[in-house]
């Protein structure tokens, strides 16, 4: 074969390699992005006029608009609209309940982290959801949640110390952000996991459901103690299932991190001081606890204390959106006496910090590039955050119903 002949065959062989390639492959020298909107919440603050620059998949820079005037971008101006950093939902049941994973991140949700479920390594944020996991929930044997839900992947039951220790470590080898620890004896008035919530649950999986007993078995403070001590040494937080005094008394006892409700049951005055005293975290949910005759007066009584909430709505419960929930937005607001912006910052930087990833929930250099934008001022209205008109995970556009400008 000639040198003319083989030079031609090299070229066919790469115009067909060209063709066959993903355009991001054949051309990789595409432009970083530049988004421009009337006001950018950088996680902390609202910048007015400002423009977030994206490139492979990060925050490269947030800055003014005429700032960027001179940078070779692809530049897209959201015009009257708000920029922010994607949301972060801090109690759900998406893979034990099969909730569509692409439907969350398209309103508005960026990460999950799911508080009982299937264990497994963190995944996503490369154009898909982001999501953590608890794995199953340790609790007593017989304790809540099996008798409503089972054991397969939603519970983990121990007996002792050793038996605790033990299943921490297999689920922080396993993937686990955070520990989840079930405190429930039962029966309180109003609250999902005594009524239909947990039936219709436990149907959809094929459990037989036996009715609630007087009182579930709990854990002893000694085993929780345990749960907490091996969860420390292994860098994770302990989350508790709770809703009533007697659970409350032993979280509080066993130094556990994070409420996952906030208490569906009226707690003593005492227990919510002693709470806020040792920095309990507390995972809204009021949306979920409507109907109990305690949470309004938790809520608003813990917020008297300058007690720290977190947002979180537990998606998969049959009455909450599969997104952001504006309803859960405006309880923070009108019951726990938030400012607007410092509820939008709950639900953003706040909880990437309380998840041990300082960057995520906001639009800062070196962040990932999860982002919403909605048109309009949603601190005027916090409900437009439920209807996202831009979604990106990692710099990957989601969703767009916005005219290009």
């Amino acid at each position: 074969m000639n040198t003319q002949s083989s030079f031609k065959r090299c070229l066919r062989l790469l115009s067909i390699l060209a063709l066959t390639l993903p355009a991001s492959a054949a051309f990789p020298q595409e432009l970083p992005l530049l988004i421009a909107a009337a006001r950018v919440f950088d996680g902390y603050a609202i910048r007015n006029d400002a423009a977030v620059l994206i490139t492979d998949g990060k925050i490269a820079r947030i800055d003014s608009r005429e700032a960027f005037k001179e940078v070779d971008v692809d530049t897209h101006d959201l015009g009257d609209a708000t920029l922010l950093p994607g949301f972060i939902e801090l109690h759900a049941h998406l893979t034990y309940q099969h909730v569509p994973a692409d439907t969350v991140l398209r309103h508005g949700i960026t990460t999950v982290r799911d508080v009982g479920g299937p264990l497994h390594q963190p995944y996503g944020g490369d154009g898909n959801l982001r999501l953590l996991t608890s794995g199953p929930i340790l609790t007593a044997p017989a304790g809540y949640p099996i008798p409503s839900l089972g054991e397969t992947d939603i519970a983990l039951p121990v007996a002792n110390e050793q038996q605790a220790r033990e299943a921490v470590r297999k689920l922080v080898a396993g993937g686990a952000a955070v520990i989840k620890v079930a405190l429930e004896p039962g029966g309180e008035a109003g609250a999902p996991w005594s009524g239909g919530h947990a039936h219709s649950h436990a149907h959809q999986h094929g459990h037989d459901v036996a009715p609630a007993p007087a009182s579930w078995p709990l854990l002893p403070v000694n085993v929780v103690k345990a749960i907490v001590d091996e969860a420390h040494l292994l860098g994770r937080k302990v989350s508790a299932h709770l809703a009533e005094p007697k659970g409350a008394q032993l979280a509080l006892d066993a130094g556990i991190d994070e409420w996952a409700h906030t208490p569906c049951e009226a707690l003593p005055d005492a227990q919510l001081q002693r709470a806020v005293a040792q920095q309990v975290r507390i995972v809204s949910t009021i949306d979920t606890l409507s109907k109990c005759p305690g949470v309004i007066g938790n809520i608003q009584r813990l917020a008297a204390l300058n007690a720290d909430f977190l947002y979180g709505a537990e998606i998969a419960h049959p009455d909450i959106p599969w997104g952001i929930d504006g309803q859960e937005l405006l309880y923070l607001q009108h019951l726990a006496g938030m400012a607007p912006l410092e509820v939008i910052r709950t639900a953003t930087s706040k909880a990437g910090q309380h998840l041990n990833i300082p960057l995520l929930g906001t639009l800062l250099p070196g962040a990932p590039a999860d982002l919403i934008a909605v048109k309009g001022d949603p601190t005027q209205k916090l409900k437009l955050l439920e209807y996202p008109d831009l979604v990106m995970s990692g710099g990957k556009l989601v969703i767009n119903h916005f005219v290009a400008r």
